[in-house]
């Protein structure tokens, strides 16, 4: 109860504070005061519109931005993708280039073992062609005892053979030459003399009819003295006694069937044999290469 007062004057003060302002209204003029209250509406609704379209600014920026991120990380990807294709294709580049530094290698390997097959190739058609001129140079110089039927020209295990029957040069069973025998050992050494570069070999052979004498128990020794007669012959004709060696085979190396007389016939004959120079070989410089 003893608030009361102080109560009281509180709501005096309100009521004297309501009625100054009451006042105070009254002293600004309507019109006024209108204008004023519409200002201000017309600069909150300014205010309001100007929010609203910050609002939607900020909103059109935040979808911006985020269509940048997405952009950006679309682009960091579609670059982190490029860069490994990139490297990737490197690499292949770089295995490429690799594979073919090894082919241009193996192939210029291979070039030049071409180019050295070829080289010896050559080489081996020069020899060859040398060998058969010479052959046809020999066939040449002997025609006339070709053709007189006393010798014959063949190529025996790659070699040049002068093959001559020893039914012409010997008698049966002898090793002395025949006048007829020597006479055309004569013609032989005459044209053998003209080769002087070349090495020759008498190789006596004979049919399988065994003999055994006092002077020659076996064909062996029969085959010898004959080779050995002939080639004493042809070193009276000219032919030098260091280009020229004689060789027994016996009955060993038939050139027909020995169970016919003219088999057998074949069979006893006198080969003189052009020994290949074996310098003219291609490639023969790298077999004493190794000392």
């Amino acid at each position: 109860m003893r608030y009361r007062p102080a109560m009281r004057l509180s709501r005096l003060a309100c009521v004297g504070l309501i009625l100054s302002l009451a006042l105070l209204s009254a002293c600004v003029p309507r019109a006024r005061y209108r204008a004023l209250l519409e200002a201000d509406e017309r600069s909150s609704r300014a205010a309001t519109i100007e929010q609203a379209a910050l609002g939607a600014r900020v909103e059109r920026l935040v979808i911006e931005v985020d269509a940048a991120s997405t952009r950006a990380a679309q682009l960091t990807d579609a670059l982190a993708q490029e860069q490994a294709r990139l490297r990737a294709a490197q690499e292949a580049a770089a295995l490429e280039k690799a594979g073919l530094l090894k082919d241009k290698s193996r192939l210029r390997q291979s070039m030049a073992e071409l180019a050295s097959a070829l080289e010896d190739l050559e080489e081996r058609r020069r020899a060859a062609e040398a060998r058969v001129a010479e052959f046809h140079e020999l066939i040449a110089r002997f025609a006339e005892l070709i053709d007189a039927g006393t010798l014959e020209v063949k190529i025996v295990d790659g070699r040049m053979v002068l093959q001559m029957a020893t039914d012409i040069l010997f008698a049966s069973g002898q090793a002395t030459l025949s006048a007829d025998g020597a006479a055309a050992l004569d013609r032989v050494a005459a044209v053998l003399v003209q080769m002087p570069e070349r090495v020759f070999q008498v190789e006596g052979h004979t049919d399988d009819v065994p003999i055994r004498t006092q002077r020659f128990p076996s064909n062996w020794e029969l085959a010898s003295a004959r080779a050995l007669g002939v080639t004493r012959r042809l070193i009276s004709g000219g032919v030098p006694p260091e280009h020229i060696s004689g060789a027994s085979f016996g009955e060993h190396r038939p050139v027909a069937d020995n169970g016919t007389p003219e088999g057998r016939a074949s069979n006893r004959r006198i080969e003189i044999v052009l020994v290949p120079d074996l310098s003219d070989l291609p490639g023969i410089e790298t077999l004493g290469a190794g000392g």
